[in-house]
């Protein structure tokens, strides 16, 4: 009798401990699996977008300089950046800029910024003409156009708010990008901030998917228009 009760009550917490167990294996298995990304070296970084073709733009006689410079940012400051000529504020590396958004809020700003822009589009064997510039302005209302390649494009328009320079920065990045997805290109122009010190920079889908995936995601990196927008509200 006590020989068979005991075989009754190892029975019984062998079958609890079994559904426990197989209970934890199903709250285990339905939780998503996590991508993890390999933390790289900033010599791998440079392999990485050199693969990608990050450094296609980037003359000849800058390359070792704009890899270094990518390399030295990402291991001492893991930031997205390369060199540039001090005299200009122009990268080396062509995608990337410098962009004081109350300057190209202003009316000479917007041709200003399309110069510097005209270079990269050179780089790819694509045309940025301007122009028929429009001004219409009152005390409280502003409507400035631009013709790019034939087509017009709203810089700004509107009554004047807090959120001017933001705007005038997304309309920006918004008709370049549109000029370039006209002659084919899948590569687009992504904001990374707005101010007086505010930047963007040219990246194929490729290169974005990696820039996001092993760089901080803050707003010091590349993000996309619709996530940029939707910060301020636009």
């Amino acid at each position: 009798m006590k020989k068979t009760l005991l075989i009754t009550v190892i029975l019984i917490v062998f079958s609890c401990n079994f559904k426990m167990d197989h209970a934890s294996s199903k709250i285990l298995n339905s939780s998503p699996k996590k991508e993890l990304q390999k933390k790289l070296s900033g010599k791998e970084v440079v392999t990485q977008l050199e693969k990608l073709t990050y450094f296609k733009l980037t003359a000849p006689s800058d390359l070792d300089t704009v890899k270094l410079g990518f390399e030295n940012n990402y291991n001492k400051l893991h930031f997205f950046q390369g060199p540039m000529q001090e005299e200009t504020l122009l990268f080396l590396d062509h995608r990337y800029y410098w962009i004081d958004c109350e300057t190209l809020f202003e009316i000479d700003g917007l041709t200003l910024y399309l110069k510097q822009v005209r270079r990269t589009f050179e780089k790819l064997n694509l045309v940025l003409e301007f122009t028929n510039e429009k001004s219409d302005q009152d005390q409280n209302y502003w409507r400035h156009t631009i013709e790019l390649n034939g087509i017009e494009y709203i810089a700004y328009e509107g009554t004047f708010s807090d959120l001017d320079w933001a705007i005038a920065y997304v309309n920006f990045i918004e008709m370049l990008n549109a000029a370039l997805r006209k002659q084919g290109s899948q590569e687009q122009f992504y904001p990374i901030n707005c101010g007086n010190t505010g930047s963007f920079v040219l990246l194929s889908p490729q290169q974005f998917d990696f820039v996001s995936k092993h760089y901080p995601n803050d707003n010091e990196h590349p993000t996309t228009l619709s996530a940029w927008k939707s910060i301020f509200d636009l």
